[in-house]
């Protein structure tokens, strides 16, 4: 970008690929659609790209846009002279409110923002691009010049240092020694799954920051794109998040896969039922067609019939295996698989029959039918 020959091409890249994004926040801001809101991103891809020829380094681009929108509206909604040009400003829903919040991050979500803004740009993109934008993991891979098997294992590399990030927030702004003693007691268990000691559970009733720190930690299983969105946006981050239009196939991907988590729990280890909590998943993200449901639940039947099949053809040749002497001495060979050549029983002679069959065995040996399709059956003693 600071190349004056190659620079345009540069910017023309970024507004083709964070453009409509930022749009769309921006009407969320300004409560409407319009012009102001094309205006507004305008105004914050100039502030961002303005820094970044500069020199300066914020982390993930995106969250930067984004944020810088945010804040142009509150900005302008401010200026008694911008209002009066742009009277979309005072709406209620919009700049009129967002000019009165004093803090437009949650205080609920200030370990989850200490924490993402500590981690690289290249962990940001990763974590902003596959939660909260639910683009498949050859988006941000592209964008950081990676392949995408190490843009994967960067993503798990920084999904650990985020929670690890939050836990050392939670200590870091503890009030009490007591919250920083509990401050390992809270995280194992929550990550583990498994239940919360007495005592740390005896301490979060009493403590609203631990509290705070275990309802951020418990999104991490199933709605680490709620805590990302609303730790960075902090104002309109759920209805940016239904914005997204990549959002409806991954959530028909995720009913598939059944992604474990806290979605299927009352609530965290220890803690209240999470229903209402901001920290739920919200309805965009299990959006989808009724012919997509229709296609996945034609894949299911067709999986479920398709394992009752090999587990009742196993089974089957578990038993005929098992039962290869019949109750007569007979030795039976087992029944072939689908395709291949079937044999016939094979039974020991009596004296007298034709030359050529199986020789009379003393049912005291021990004997062992060896079987293989397409060649006649050996009994080896």
């Amino acid at each position: 970008m600071r190349d004056p020959d190659g620079g345009h091409h540069a910017v023309a890249l970024l507004l083709a690929r964070h453009w409509r994004a930022t749009y769309d926040y921006a009407v969320i801001c300004l409560a409407g659609p319009g012009s102001s809101a094309a205006m507004v991103a305008t105004a914050a891809f100039r502030q961002v790209l303005r820094r970044l020829t500069g020199g300066a380094v914020g982390g993930a681009l995106r969250p930067q846009l984004l944020a810088a929108a945010r804040e142009t509206v509150r900005q302008w909604a401010a200026d008694e002279a911008a209002c009066v040009v742009l009277p979309e400003l005072r709406r209620p829903g919009g700049g009129r409110a967002l000019r009165a919040v004093r803090s437009v991050t949650p205080e609920k979500r200030q370990l989850a923002e200490r924490a993402f803004r500590a981690l690289p740009a290249a962990f940001q993109c990763l974590l902003w691009h596959t939660e909260v934008e639910a683009e498949p993991i050859t988006i941000p891979a592209g964008l950081l010049a990676l392949d995408t098997e190490t843009a994967a294992g960067a993503l798990r590399q920084a999904r650990e240092q985020f929670r690890a990030g939050c836990v050392r927030a939670h200590r870091e702004l503890a009030p009490t020694g007591e919250c920083r003693f509990h401050n390992r007691l809270l995280d194992v268990p929550m990550r583990r799954g498994g239940a919360l000691l007495p005592d740390v559970r005896r301490h979060l009733r009493e403590c609203a920051h631990c509290r705070s720190a275990a309802e951020q930690l418990a999104h991490f299983d199933d709605a680490l794109d709620v805590l990302l969105a609303e730790s960075v946006l902090g104002w309109g981050a759920r209805r940016y998040l239904d914005s997204r239009p990549t959002r409806g196939d991954s959530a028909t991907a995720s009913a598939a896969g059944g992604r474990p988590g806290w979605s299927g729990r009352s609530g965290a280890p220890g803690l209240p039922g999470r229903s209402g909590v901001p920290g739920s998943v919200s309805p965009g993200r299990h959006r989808g067609g009724s012919a997509g449901r229709d296609s996945l639940s034609r894949r299911h039947r067709k999986a479920v019939v398709l394992g009752v099949g090999l587990t009742s053809l196993v089974l089957l040749a578990t038993v005929l295996v098992a039962k290869g002497w019949t109750d007569d001495g007979a030795v039976r060979a087992p029944r072939t698989p689908w395709g291949a050549p079937a044999a016939e029983s094979v039974r020991p002679s009596a004296a007298g029959e034709p030359a050529g069959a199986a020789p009379t065995v003393p049912r005291t040996r021990r004997e062992t039918v060896r079987f293989v399709p397409g060649r006649p059956v050996r009994v080896n003693r």
